[in-house]
């Protein structure tokens, strides 16, 4: 995959794609900075969504807007193993796994207090690198995390095993082969992450394909789909202490049948009423916020990142 083209449009250090080892893997990431700056505030940690083609290339859009509008934080933006230019090891991928690598990351690369900016239903990962590191995260940024009703309901083993045993086959090979066409890619993005035919664009579309070209980036997908993230995480959201700011979209929904039928009022509620230090806001759009409201999305979170600085 090729360096991000934000590096050579604004007005950044340059931001090639930096490496560092974790349990002998090689993990990938990019490190966004502003020149000439005189103030940059807290570091921002950008953990992307699972799926077939994402990577850390998801946050794009976010991180040129970022910059664009005047805002100086330092923006680190790993992929997580399985995915982007990272290792993809032929394993099944847990949000233990992911947090770990993260924990790493933040020990021995950043080494300062970040927050940390989650989107969807990789909010698992972030819950758990919070119970992993005490000092280094500030506080959280949930984007579109997942309806109440799915991110506090354990799916039993045997499902998950038995649903990652059918897609580590052939059958699953062939039905990722499927999934990276662009046609496929289109109709699921419009059915379950935009609000908006419109915005499922050709950038959106050609990152997809591109970052699913290589077949060995099922497995972190497969882990995905197979519910390994699937816990009841209501208690550990109780115990975070960081100011922790959730972002819905006012037509936020659930892909999972047990979230179909919240609102997203409701789930502001739910979570605003676990977390000891939540507040929340909507914002046009649907699940995948800071790609399809950009714009709004980092309107919306300044004022809380800015309240570290």
């Amino acid at each position: 995959m090729q360096p991000s083209p934000v590096a050579n449009t604004l007005n950044l250090t340059a931001s090639p794609t930096q490496f560092y080892t974790w349990q002998n893997y090689r993990c990938a990431y990019e490190l966004h900075q502003p020149t000439n700056s005189t103030h940059e505030g807290i570091p921002l940690l950008l953990i992307h969504p699972i799926g077939v083609g994402l990577s850390r290339q998801f946050w794009q859009r976010f991180c040129g807007k970022w910059y664009s509008t005047g805002y100086r934080n330092p923006i680190y933006n790993p992929d997580l193993l399985g995915c982007g230019e990272s290792d993809m090891p032929s394993v099944a991928y847990t949000p233990q796994d992911w947090a770990e690598q993260l924990h790493y990351f933040l020990q021995s690369v950043v080494q300062k207090p970040v927050i940390v900016v989650v989107q969807g239903a990789l909010l698992p990962v972030a819950i758990e690198l919070v119970q992993k590191e005490l000092n280094l995260i500030a506080g959280l940024i949930l984007a579109g995390p997942p309806a109440w009703p799915v991110i506090t309901k354990k799916s039993p083993e045997w499902q998950q095993k038995l649903i990652w045993n059918i897609l580590d086959s052939p059958f699953g090979n062939a039905f990722y082969r499927y999934a990276r066409t662009s046609k496929f890619l289109r109709s699921f993005s419009t059915r379950q992450l935009f609000g908006s035919e419109d915005a499922v664009d050709a950038e959106w579309l050609n990152t997809l394909v591109l970052g699913a070209e290589n077949t060995t980036s099922r497995y972190a997908v497969f882990s995905f789909l197979a519910g390994f993230w699937r816990q009841n995480y209501a208690k550990n959201l109780t115990v975070i202490k960081q100011p922790t700011l959730v972002v819905v979209g006012e037509t936020a929904s659930s892909i999972s049948k047990e979230g179909k039928q919240e609102t997203p009022d409701e789930r502001l509620v739910d979570y605003l009423a676990c977390l000891p230090q939540g507040r929340g806001i909507k914002l046009p759009g649907r699940n995948v916020l800071p790609y399809e409201s950009t714009v709004e999305f980092v309107a919306a979170i300044a004022p809380f990142i800015a309240e570290f600085s």
